[in-house]
């Protein structure tokens, strides 16, 4: 079934505050979010879960003692329908704008705590409407943790990156390599929304055309020299 174009807002910023928080969404949040009051949210959710797309539970509310709050959790049919929104096609112009401000955020880190960039970053991945993008900002999360690391993990991950035949298999071990390294120093909050994005990225890098994997090889060779 269809979803309209009214609903598609309304679960667009459902799954972007869920993706952001790891946690259920209690509809009176997303009416602050999309301007309504939080009645309308609450039916427009209650419609949207009729398609499949939401599931709605019960949790103890914060604000008043043995109360219970109704929330919503995107489903994973909500997840793929905005994976399969997400463009496989994206503009050179769009793309060095995109690699503009990940370079921007790369050469901030000594002015700027890891954890601020990478919750910019973060931020700004589900608005990332093209594969490639996408796959940009996650790989600009790596190269900060490496580069906080210092050069001798840098100069082991070039190695290893050479040594690989295709740039496939190259982003596949520099994001894995990496991975394993920073994924004992994130804080819990980052992680949690952190390991939702590493099951897409290994997906839709194996969905890019061989030029954008070219592009995306030859940025991460680039902030690696």
């Amino acid at each position: 079934m269809a979803i309209s174009k009214r609903r598609m807002q309304f679960l667009d910023e459902l799954v972007g505050m869920y993706q952001k928080n790891c946690l259920p969404v209690h509809y009176e949040a997303l009416a602050k979010v999309v301007g309504v009051s939080k009645w309308t949210a609450y039916d427009m959710l209650k419609e949207i879960e009729k398609s499949g797309y939401v599931t709605r539970s019960y949790e103890v509310n914060p604000n008043e003692t043995g109360r219970s709050q109704v929330v919503f959790t995107p489903t994973d049919k909500a997840t793929e329908l905005f994976m399969q929104q997400r463009s496989n096609e994206v503009t050179l112009e769009d793309w060095e704008e995109s690699l503009h401000s990940i370079r921007e955020m790369l050469n901030n880190l000594s002015h700027t705590s890891i954890q601020d960039l990478m919750g910019r970053m973060l931020d700004e991945i589900p608005q990332r409407r093209s594969n490639l993008e996408f796959c940009g900002y996650f790989l600009g999360i790596l190269l900060m943790y490496l580069k906080k690391l210092g050069n001798l993990k840098e100069s082991v991950i070039k190695q290893l990156l050479n040594r690989t035949s295709d740039h496939h298999s190259s982003l596949l071990m520099f994001a894995g390599t990496v991975l394993g390294i920073a994924i004992e120093t994130m804080s819990d909050e980052i992680s949690r929304e952190f390991a939702e994005l590493v099951g897409e990225h290994v997906n839709l890098i194996g969905k890019l055309s061989y030029q954008e994997q070219e592009l995306l090889s030859d940025f991460v060779n680039e902030a690696l020299a």
